[in-house]
């Protein structure tokens, strides 16, 4: 009744998973993922205890494909059920039962396990890898898993039907403010298009939460100062000092993990130019 990749980035330090149903809220059940561990799906007739599991496995030093094998070994609903497991590296690992609704497969590689149940044919799994492989290691993960999903998706997907998907992906210090190892975690708990509604999500997360280069951002200076100062100004923000100005009404607007002292992120003056 689902479709998912777990992988890894290229440089082996981020997980993640992406999966879309036609399931109630499909991230509540099927993805986890442990910076320096790995990343597991656990989907069909899901048990929960492979996520927790699972991933201790891959911490004491197992391999993806001798974590699946004792998660489904002593599971006596093992051929219902289906899973995928990337660890810290070789090749994911994948399972399927063999009384999972057809069609129901999966495909491994190099750093990643993709997996479905229900799907209109083989094509939405090889879709997907296709799709995943084509990004290429230095995309961003969680661009590289919606890209996979999207195009399972595309392919068919779900045979019943659209309901939920999501997206988790973790990085050291990833979180907002460094505070946590989750990088991404966004849900679409049901919706007529999900995997189109979690890719417009994963675009406002980007604004709000990715972190800019230094280097790319412009300095606050000269008629560039000019300009932000007047602007702040406009919206109630004319505090003398422009970084401070900047900050307080970058706050409001939820944009403070963008913010460079100094300088401006382009994405942030082009949000201040919007303001009314």
């Amino acid at each position: 009744m689902t479709f998912s990749i777990v992988a890894r980035s290229g440089d082996g330090a981020q997980f993640g998973v992406a999966v879309a149903s036609k399931f109630l809220a499909v991230g509540a059940a099927v993805p986890a993922a442990s910076v320096g561990v790995g990343a597991i799906a656990t989907q069909s007739i899901v048990n929960l205890t492979y996520r927790p599991v699972g991933l201790q496995l891959l911490a004491d030093g197992a391999s993806a494909a001798d974590t699946l094998a004792a998660l489904t070994v002593g599971d006596r609903l093992r051929e219902r059920r289906q899973a995928g497991v990337v660890g810290g590296s070789g090749d994911g690992s994948t399972f399927t039962g063999a009384l999972c609704f057809p069609w129901a497969g999966g495909a491994t590689g190099d750093g990643y396990a993709i997996q479905g149940n229900i799907l209109t044919g083989p094509e939405v799994v090889a879709n997907m890898e296709q799709a995943f492989l084509a990004t290429g290691g230095g995309e961003p993960l969680a661009n590289r898993l919606l890209a996979a999903l999207t195009a399972g998706d595309r392919a068919g997907g779900d045979r019943r039907g659209r309901q939920s998907a999501a997206l988790l992906v973790v990085s050291p210090g990833g979180g907002y403010g460094g505070g946590s190892d989750v990088l991404v975690d966004l849900r679409v708990d049901d919706h007529p298009d999900p995997v189109t509604e979690l890719a417009r999500l994963l675009d406002l997360h980007r604004l709000y939460f990715d972190r800019p280069d230094p280097a790319d951002c412009l300095p606050l200076d000269g008629a560039l100062a000019d300009e932000v100062r007047t602007r702040l100004v406009a919206v109630g923000y004319g505090r003398p000092e422009l970084d401070a100005a900047l900050a307080a009404w970058a706050g409001v607007e939820n944009l403070e993990e963008r913010l460079v002292p100094g300088r401006i992120d382009p994405l942030v003056l082009e949000q201040l130019r919007a303001q009314p």
